[in-house]
Formats: C-alpha cells, sequence, structure tokens
C-alpha cells in the first residue's frame, strides 16, 4: 500500500499539468513498513529523453545519484520513480515495465488534453510483471471521519 498526502498528490498533477504535452518525471522519498509506504517529499526532475517527450521519459544517473544522496541526508527512503502519460490511461507500458526496478513503486498520472484525469501506482511482482499498488490519501479519509 502506499500513502500519499493530497499535497503531494496535489504537486504530482500540477507538474504532469506543467509537462504537458511532455511526460514529466521525478523521485517519491519516504518511509516504509512492512504493510505501508508513505511518500513524504518528491524530487521533480528534468525529462532528459532526447527526442520526443511525449511518449517516454529518461532520468540521468546524475539525477538518481542527487536523490539517493539527497534521501540518505534527510533520513528518508528513495522509494520510486513517478511520471506522467499525456493522452493515455495511468497503466504501464511495456516499456515501462522493461526499464522498471523491483523495489520501486511507480506512480502514474494520466492527464488527457491538460486535465488530471487519473492516478495509478504500480509494482513489479517476482515474475518481473506490474501489478497495481493500492494508493491511500490518509489526510483525506481522516477529513471524512
Amino acid at each position: 500500500m502506499l500513502a500519499i498526502s493530497s499535497s503531494i498528490k496535489k504537486l504530482l498533477v500540477e507538474d504532469a499539468l506543467r509537462t504537458f504535452p511532455d511526460e514529466c518525471c521525478g523521485f517519491l522519498l519516504g518511509i516504509e513498513n512492512d504493510e505501508q509506504r508513505t511518500i513524504k517529499e518528491i524530487i521533480v526532475v528534468n525529462n532528459a529523453k532526447d527526442g520526443d517527450k511525449r511518449r517516454r521519459f529518461e532520468i540521468t544517473p546524475k539525477d538518481y545519484l542527487k536523490a539517493e544522496r539527497y534521501a540518505e541526508e534527510n533520513n528518508l527512503a528513495l522509494l520510486g520513480v513517478y511520471h506522467s502519460h499525456p493522452n493515455h490511461p495511468s497503466i504501464p507500458s511495456e516499456h515501462d515495465r522493461v526499464v522498471a526496478q523491483l523495489f520501486f513503486s511507480y506512480i502514474i498520472i494520466a492527464v488527457r488534453e491538460n486535465e488530471f484525469v487519473s492516478l495509478q501506482s504500480w509494482r513489479l511482482n517476482d515474475d518481473f510483471q506490474f501489478e497495481e499498488e493500492k494508493v491511500i490519501t490518509p489526510d483525506l479519509i481522516n477529513q471524512l471521519q
């Protein structure tokens, strides 16, 4: 299960809308216990893909290194990556699956014609296939109670 606050969700959606029609990308940092990962911060990075950025994103090794250092210095774990799918569903592509890492959560934000559509998270299983990871927004749940 992946917990993201409404303020983190807002930042993710804003990045996806800001970069539309290109794909946005960045890192998910937080804490983890046996049952839940909690995203505490995101790091927005530049989509370094050469050419058409509407269907692919790329994160440089330098950006990965910076994110790992930042997480370590701030007592957080680098839990995953997020990116957007402009004018496509928030379902991972085969390319997303091939480049994914087992440990990471992958949030995909679907944006259609510059409007937010959906947000889903995915993780690779032991067979290297994506399975949807349940996303909760604890601060919204608490407001309803």
